[in-house]
């Protein structure tokens, strides 16, 4: 009895029935049980009412706290979307504006377009490529010096920079955008000139020389299987240029001109003069004595390689050079030779052609000759078929070690898509100036 009122004081009435009746049954084990799971859940029952309480509380601070937040977050994205806005009206502005100025200005953006970058040959229309004549402004204003010059050369050595460029030619624009500051293309046949850029400015012309040197000795008459010796009067002392032909080297006529017109050796073009019956100075005076013959009064040599600056000539006197030296069998082949071996005192030296132009399939090159010195710069000349007719080119003073062929590969297609239209005629009479 006094166990159930212990139960009745702590547990309440229901639950001490509950317990009394157990113990009636005599099930003393549930008893036990029944009396530690009461007192669990009583004394359970306030903590988690506690714990209720204390979630209840945080969740009530977490939200006070979201809304005391919320007004700040609408104030920063209404900000950020004002700011945004404001850049897409100046974008919008802008983009009116240039549409604007393209409108009202269409002349000035083209002029400036063309000023930066260069018109390739292939997006300019043919029909637009009328064969012109132009000069530059100091060409026509006489201010290209006719005859050689100390002034000019001193001038050339000190900066490094070709006379055409001191001239500024090479700031004379032309329709096939040559890098050649002169240039010229001539019909072979009918001597019609389709295209001339400064084609009479007079400037050096490098080892272009040696295809003069080349007439002078098979008009001669030598023997081209007389041997000749390399001595130490061929070795260049005006440029200290290379040479693959030791002194001591003995070669025949016939392969020192073979070598002087494909490969532009220089000792062997100096020994061809060298030996010419007379002299040296007797074989310069007929080099002069044949352009004066030929009608080339623009043109002076000195010596029979081209180191020198003052072996001097114009586009327009070369192409008749040109025109001459093909009449000659022997020059053609020799100039126009790929590659060739020769014996120098006891190795074998193959040389091959400065022109790459003569390996290409894409040509038919009848004569060639290449030169190069820095008074002059790269300048090359050829006879070629193109459209199936017979052409001259003469290019003078190129920039870029590979820009004279390139000129050449211009003005090949020039004239291969002119000529499918039938729009190749000559130049007009009228010069156009740049």
């Amino acid at each position: 009895m006094i166990y159930c009122d212990i139960l009745l004081h702590l547990l309440g009435k229901e639950r001490a029935v509950f317990v009394t009746h157990m113990k009636l049954k005599k099930s003393w084990l549930a008893v036990v049980l029944a009396s530690v799971m009461a007192v669990g859940l009583t004394v359970s029952a306030p903590v988690a009412e506690a714990a209720s309480r204390t979630k209840a509380s945080a969740k009530t601070v977490v939200k006070a706290k979201a809304k005391a937040k919320a007004p700040v977050k609408a104030a920063a994205k209404s900000k950020v979307k004002a700011k945004v806005s404001a850049k897409a009206r100046v974008k919008s502005a802008v983009a009116s504006r240039k549409v604007a100025s393209r409108a009202v200005t269409p002349r000035r953006v083209a002029s400036q377009s063309r000023v930066v970058r260069a018109v390739p040959v292939a997006a300019v229309k043919v029909r637009d490529l009328t064969p012109v004549e132009v000069n530059a402004p100091a060409l026509l204003a006489g201010k290209v010096a006719t005859a050689p010059s100390s002034h000019m050369a001193a001038a050339s050595g000190a900066s490094g920079a070709s006379y055409g460029q001191l001239y500024g030619l090479h700031r004379t624009n032309d329709p096939l955008d040559l890098k050649s500051s002169a240039a010229l293309v001539m019909d072979q046949d009918t001597n019609e000139v389709i295209f001339a850029k400064n084609s009479e400015a007079v400037l050096p012309i490098a080892s272009l020389t040696k295809l003069m040197t080349a007439a002078v000795i098979v008009e001669s008459r030598l023997s081209m299987d007389d041997m000749v010796a390399i001595t130490a009067e061929d070795v260049d002392t005006e440029k200290n240029s290379s040479s693959r032909l030791m002194v001591g080297s003995t070669l025949t006529r016939g392969e020192l001109l073979h070598l002087a017109l494909m490969s532009s050796e220089n000792r062997a073009a100096h020994a061809l003069g060298r030996t010419y019956p007379g002299g040296m100075y007797a074989f310069v005076a007929a080099m002069n004595n044949k352009a004066r013959v030929l009608g080339m009064t623009d043109t002076r040599y000195v010596d029979p390689t081209g180191l020198n600056s003052r072996n001097q000539s114009s586009a327009k006197d070369l192409a008749v050079l040109v025109k001459a030296a093909y009449q000659q069998p022997l020059i053609r082949e020799l100039s126009t030779s790929h590659e060739y071996t020769a014996r120098v005192g006891a190795r074998q030296i193959q040389f091959h052609n400065t022109n790459s132009l003569v390996r290409s399939p894409s040509w038919d090159i009848g004569l060639q000759k290449t030169g190069y010195i820095v008074e002059a710069g790269r300048c090359l000349v050829m006879q070629a078929r193109m459209a199936g007719r017979k052409f001259i080119l003469v290019f003078l003073d190129s920039a870029g070690k590979y820009s004279r062929q390139a000129d050449a590969e211009r003005v090949r297609r020039w004239i291969e898509m002119a000529s499918k239209r039938n729009a190749m005629t000559s130049i007009p009479v009228s010069k156009v100036t740049s």
